[in-house]
């Protein structure tokens, strides 16, 4: 989810899970070994403390939506959830916060539950050991008309709908483990009338039509973390090509506007090879751009199938530089944020930095816009930055009703920045052996923060600790190696 000026809000390995759920199964365990009332628990994130949930780990995800042929009318929902349990318990919490639970299964038995805060508990008729299977059916509805002060999930578009979960509304949008640290395999089947394209995840596994109406049926080949679903319902058009090495590509634009998008969509295959050459080949089994004709106010790095608003492609005052950039740096995200997901959400600096780093230097490689002189004014910014938004990986919690707001020029200029900084200190061939071992070493998976600084450590020879923390965590921005004489603004008051 790219930050940009055009709007001011365009900012998106499970052994090591077990620290960040301590706190929270200990809650768990004594849930279950008495009856409890239900109660909302969460996994610790400190910007989303009552996100995901302990006591389980997701292993797929089977979503199954029919679509009534109106975008404020809700769908009805079948979700099937395939766990193993990491602890002991009586009750099962799901986040799920939007929409009417018709009825709960658990392991083919039928299951009490109620609502608390935005989880939904589960109460199965007896209490589940720990590590063992679980499937938790779900049927409910799923409402893409919001009342209230939700941000996120379903996206009316002009005709149809998009997902846009980030960074805890795919809760609003079906049950679920929602936090990036539990990454899933997914099938998601769409049932549609006729006249419809419905398009999500992965690759296609099946369509199958009846009178009136046709289930496009797609599967994920990549574990993904719930923030990144995406499930396109439209009167639209699916364009397909080949990519590099053979990747299939696979476009979803508004119909209508088939051909004039085309000079975007043709674009993709050479930003492919472009990011490859940096970090290595593509992560996912496709790859493409949909298209919304939607008002939003960002682009989003959905899994496989970057989100973007129709009039980034259309207004003529965008120069062709700057929305290439954009795409890539929807693009780059596959590989960091989705691929190599943030452990919590404080390390969202690590999608949107280095997202923002390669988005900057295609632009000076492909634009002759230099990227010294972006991240000049990048380090004459980045104390009011911090000031307002907090160091790159120690984020300011969210404004109250406005969970997005985590997506502040600190964790995008701000952390491109650091990485400019920590190119300067190791050298560029360190630094560039050190992005393509990240990328392959934690692919599928999820990485933090310390992670990174001790890969990097590992790479350069030496202790980074002192030069990551102060680039990182403290208030003020250290000097640039390399660049003694760049001020930022508050040094020059």
């Amino acid at each position: 989810m790219p930050f940009t000026p055009r709007l001011l809000r365009r900012p998106v390995t499970r052994h090591t899970k077990a620290a960040l759920l301590a706190s929270a199964v200990s809650v768990c365990l004594i849930a279950a070994s008495a009856p409890a009332p239900a109660v909302p628990l969460g996994v610790g994130d400190r910007l989303f403390p009552h996100l995901g949930n302990p006591g389980y780990d997701v292993k797929s995800y089977d979503l199954d939506f029919t679509y009534p042929g109106s975008n404020r009318k809700p769908l009805e929902a079948v979700t099937t959830i395939d766990a193993l349990t990491t602890a002991p318990l009586a009750l099962i919490n799901l986040d799920f916060a939007h929409g009417k639970v018709r009825s709960v299964e658990v392991d083919g038995r039928p299951a009490d539950f109620a609502s608390a805060g935005e989880d939904l508990v589960v109460r199965p008729e007896q209490p589940l050991p720990e590590g063992v299977p679980v499937r938790i059916t779900l049927r409910h509805t799923s409402d893409p008309v919001y009342t209230g002060d939700e941000e996120g999930g379903w996206v009316r578009t002009s005709d149809g709908l998009a997902m846009a979960n980030q960074a805890d509304a795919a809760h609003l949008v079906f049950p679920c483990n929602d936090h990036p640290s539990d990454k899933a395999m997914f099938t998601i089947r769409v049932t549609a009338p006729d006249g419809y394209t419905a398009v999500a995840n992965g690759v296609p596994a099946g369509t199958d039509r009846a009178p009136g109406t046709t289930t496009w049926t797609y599967r994920t080949e990549h574990p993904m973390a719930t923030e990144l679903a995406q499930v396109s319902i439209d009167r639209s058009t699916v364009v397909r090509r080949t990519g590099p090495d053979g990747l299939p590509l696979r476009d979803v634009v508004p119909t209508k506007d088939r051909d004039r998008l085309e000079r975007w969509l043709k674009k993709t295959p050479a930003q492919i090879e472009w990011m490859e050459s940096k970090v290595g080949g593509y992560p996912f089994e496709t790859y493409g751009v949909l298209i919304a004709d939607a008002q939003t106010g960002f682009e989003l790095e959905t899994q496989t199938l970057s989100l973007f608003e129709r009039e980034l492609f259309v207004r003529p005052e965008y120069p062709e530089w700057y929305v290439d950039s954009i795409m890539v740096h929807e693009l780059a995200h596959q590989w960091f944020g989705d691929s190599v997901s943030p452990r919590t959400w404080s390390d969202l600096w690590l999608n949107e930095g280095h997202a923002t780093w390669y988005e900057a230097l295609y632009s000076e490689e492909t634009a002759g816009r230099p990227l010294q002189a972006r991240m000049k004014a990048a380090y004459g910014a980045s104390d009011r930055w911090r000031a307002v938004g907090g160091p790159p990986a120690a984020p300011k919690p969210p404004k109250a009703g406005q969970k997005i707001s985590i997506f502040r020029a600190n964790v995008y200029d701000g952390a491109a920045l650091f990485l400019y900084a920590l190119r300067q200190e190791i050298g560029r061939s360190a630094f560039e052996r050190l992005e393509r071992t990240w990328v392959g070493m934690h692919r599928d998976g999820v990485a933090s923060t310390a992670d990174f600084e001790e890969l990097a450590s590992l790479i350069a020879g030496r202790d980074l600790g002192d030069f990551f923390h102060a680039w990182l965590y403290e208030e003020r921005t250290p000097p640039m190696p390399g660049h003694p004489e760049w001020k930022s603004e508050a040094a020059r008051r």
